[in-house]
């Protein structure tokens, strides 16, 4: 039981992740902060968009663990948080290889299927 409640949790985590990178700005925002950590305003800076709205990004990739910021003064600081980047990344690689098994058992067929039809071809024509 324990396990399928660290399942479930692992897949709504990737569903957040995933909702959270299907957006440009924030997937621009990871990007920058791959860099080091920065500030928000400097995040902000190359956005037309009132700080408020910015901000609702900054809180998407914090609540699924993408980024964490703290605040010291008035000043509030960004940063990465590499595992959770790392938990998408170990799925995207598990499809990868999933696929690549597909294509390459799709193309062994094709092969086979090509010398059975020059075979085929050696001993209609051979004759």
């Amino acid at each position: 039981c324990n396990m399928l409640i660290q399942m479930a949790n692992k897949e709504a985590l990737l569903s957040d992740v995933f909702y959270a990178l299907a957006d440009p700005t924030r997937r621009a925002i990871i990007g920058a902060l791959g860099g080091g950590p920065a500030s928000v305003s400097v995040l902000a800076a190359p956005y037309a968009m009132a700080l408020p709205s910015f901000m609702k990004h900054v809180s998407v990739l914090e609540r699924c663990g993408l980024i964490r910021s703290s605040k010291l003064g008035r000043v509030r600081t960004c940063e990465l948080k590499p595992k959770t980047l790392t938990l998408a990344d170990s799925w995207l690689a598990e499809q990868r290889a999933t696929w690549e098994a597909r294509t390459d058992r799709l193309a062994d067929f094709a092969e086979r299927l090509h010398k059975e039809d020059l075979k085929h071809d050696k001993s209609t024509h051979g004759r």
